[in-house]
């Protein structure tokens, strides 16, 4: 019998009740009990005093001296203290709201207590505390390393720690071999059974941290071979799209340019091209920081499928994107006869009938859309290459969704969040990843100031510089209207009180509570330098294009994360003159001084992207759910990257292996893969 077959009840002392409580936990089989693992541990060792440091925890054996005594705080609150002899010394033991063991504490007893130590005071704060001669049927605790798992309700750490030592002693023999032996002798792991059982009952920190080395590898490891074998089996397809790729019309088309590519931007158009030629469907992530010119990649990538006879998509996240994408690839595509549509969710029923109609019979080249590309109703005649900017922003089902409306289209998935490599090589293990490395030639680094709210008049003095010097201004707020429960600035009083200070100059307001019709008129003029000075939440965060604008202020800027602050200073910088990002903020705490320091000390998205990290973690970096990053139970992103690249490595070795699909000590991975839904019989479900 497999330990996935074995139901939670079958375990000694786990009831009907205690099966549902478990189950609250994601708890229903032996398996998964076992594969509840600890999060950390409790040091019950034995410890001489002279070797613990002011303020740390730490265990203690001694004798009780003397009488203990209790003082009472109203109904419910105490102070026990009690003198205990540890190592010659005397120590002041503390127990607060214990009241109820004050009989228990004899005089002359061996008692073995766990806390923190006061050195000054010569006092151990007891958290735990045990009595050696009446040690409890699960064994004394003193000596040991304890396992410290993550429960809830009715399930207490001492239940879950017996429950588990329990379903080891009757199942731990049933714990089977996932890894090949080739991976275990590379990195000299233990096995599986061992590294189970020492993960919950380590007898020393090199046990347990040999435990989790050998579990975390085959985390990381796991999820790697189900992004690589997916992508092998995927590149194996052969019902995908070969574009006949017209390089002749698409080098005319580079040409008619009003730029030059970087050498960045060549080798991964390079890329690309090579992926439309092959039968298999392209997945590729493209990542490029702020203004690295990932719109002139796709525009050029949408050029060679359309020219290949085939129809391209575009989705982005918001409709001011959309549009403005629109009116640039239009312009680009003009000369070439090239038939642009938008499609959104604001477009009169009319206009989207036609439309659809347009895209059905294949006379409509290219659409650029949001939310809308993917509904029911719109269908395309021959759809060759679906692209989504700012990925991050749609969830993993929307983007397949707008795949699955073509005959297994090329799809290239595009962001200006650049995701640090530990990251990317996880939540897109199945994609591609092309990097634009270099900003286009001219880019001036934008200059960072965090500056207090105290200096604004300064503030104001340099908009009014840069304005009479012909140049333009965004000036960010985090909300849009007054709060009663924040103490921000918001965008309408800021622009009430800008158009009193700059009586002379046009002050522009945009947020998300304007028609589309009003963004788009406010963007038009703020485009057409009829108004000067823009004030704005962070509707403009993405895409948003204006070269003349040359200074970005944001108020308030510890409300925005490192990330949102630089695609906001990458609205500015966009042209040939010298740009500016002011950081109005008054940081209150370590973490918040730390994203401003970073915001002034470089522009690299990249090492943004990685402090980032540090500071918010991985799961909330852009969204667990949106991105597809799984929840790994041993596994940190952060400490672990090492044995991540290795395990990516080894996973995309296996699956090239001729053999991994047919060999018999490989049978346990093709099992995960089909449990995962990878595959079944070396196909795609």
């Amino acid at each position: 019998m497999k330990l996935s077959e074995i139901a939670v009840k079958q375990i000694k002392g786990v009831g009907p009740k205690k099966a549902e409580d478990l189950e609250q936990l994601g708890i229903h089989t032996a398996q998964q009990l076992l594969e509840y693992f600890p999060f950390r541990y409790e040091d019950y060792r034995i410890r001489d005093l002279a070797q613990v440091a002011d303020g740390e925890k730490a265990t203690v054996e001694g004798k009780i001296y003397g009488t203990p005594s209790l003082q009472m705080y109203g109904r419910k609150k105490s102070r026990l203290t009690c003198k205990v002899v540890v190592n010659d010394v005397m120590v002041t033991a503390v127990w607060f709201n214990r009241h109820f063991i004050k009989d228990q504490l004899q005089p002359g007893e061996t008692i073995v207590l766990n806390g923190k130590w006061d050195s000054r005071r010569q006092q151990l704060t007891v958290s735990e505390h045990e009595f050696p001669a009446k040690a409890s049927r699960q064994g004394p605790r003193s000596g040991t390393l304890q396992p410290v798992y993550s429960v809830a309700g009715p399930i207490s750490q001492a239940w879950m720690r017996k429950t588990i030592k329990t379903a080891l002693e009757r199942y731990g023999s049933y714990v089977e071999e996932l890894l090949p032996e080739e991976l275990l002798g590379k990195y000299k792991l233990i096995s599986r059974k061992e590294a189970v059982a020492h993960v919950h009952r380590p007898d020393n920190f090199e046990d347990g941290r040999q435990a989790r080395r050998r579990l975390v590898y085959e985390e990381l490891f796991l999820f790697q071979l189900k992004m690589q074998a997916y992508r092998a089996l995927n590149r194996g397809r052969t019902d995908g799209v070969a574009h006949a790729l017209d390089m002749e019309a698409i080098r005319s088309f580079i040409r008619s340019l009003p730029f030059e590519l970087t050498d960045s931007q060549k080798k991964v158009l390079a890329e690309i091209f090579r992926d439309l030629k092959e039968p298999y469907s392209m997945n590729r992530l493209l990542q490029g920081d702020v203004g690295s010119g990932k719109t002139a990649v796709a525009a050029v990538s949408l050029f060679a499928v359309v020219k290949a006879g085939k129809q391209g998509a575009l989705m982005v996240p918001t409709e001011i994107l959309a549009e403005q994408h629109k009116r640039s690839l239009e312009e680009m595509f003009a000369p070439f006869g090239i038939q642009v549509a938008l499609l959104t969710g604001s477009l009169r029923e009319k206009a989207r009938r036609e439309t659809l109609a347009s895209l059905q019979m294949g006379l409509t080249d290219l659409v650029i859309g949001t939310h809308a590309l993917i509904q029911e109703d719109v269908v395309f005649r021959s759809l060759g290459l679906v692209i989504t900017d700012e990925q991050h922003r749609f969830g993993v089902n929307q983007r397949g969704i707008l795949r699955s409306k073509g005959l297994n289209p090329d799809v290239l998935t595009m962001t200006a969040t650049p995701i640090p490599r530990t990251l990317a090589i996880t939540a897109f293990g199945d994609m591609d990843v092309s990097t634009l490395t270099e900003l286009p030639k001219g880019r001036k680094p934008i200059k960072t100031y965090s500056v207090s709210h105290d200096m604004l008049p300064r503030v104001l003095g340099f908009i009014r510089k840069e304005v009479s010097q012909g140049r333009q201004a965004y000036v960010i707020c985090p909300l849009i209207e007054e709060s009663d429960k924040l103490d921000v600035q918001n965008a309408i009083d800021v622009h009430t009180q800008l158009a009193q200070h700059f009586p002379d100059l046009k002050i522009g307001l945009l947020h998300g509570r304007l028609t589309n019709m009003e963004k788009d008129e406010v963007m038009q003029q703020f485009k057409d330098n009829d108004v000067q000075v823009l004030v704005s939440t962070t509707v403009v965060e993405v895409g948003v294009d204006v070269p003349n604008a040359t200074l970005m202020i944001v108020y308030d800027a510890v409300r925005f994360g490192l990330s949102q602050l630089h695609q906001l200073r990458g609205r500015v910088g966009r042209g040939a003159h010298q740009s500016y990002c002011i950081l109005l903020a008054d940081p209150k705490n370590e973490v918040s001084k730390e994203r401003m320091k970073v915001m002034t000390e470089t522009n690299d998205g990249f090492e943004i992207a990685r402090r980032d990290l540090e500071l918010r973690g991985p799961g909330d970096f852009f969204g667990t759910k949106q991105s597809g990053l799984p929840d790994f139970k041993l596994a940190d992103l952060m400490s672990d990257y090492e044995i991540l690249e290795k395990a990516r490595e080894d996973a995309a070795a296996l699956v090239q292996e001729p053999d991994f699909w047919t060999a018999a000590r490989y049978l346990p991975l093709r099992d995960y893969l089909q449990q995962q839904q990878v595959f079944r019989a070396g196909r795609f479900d």
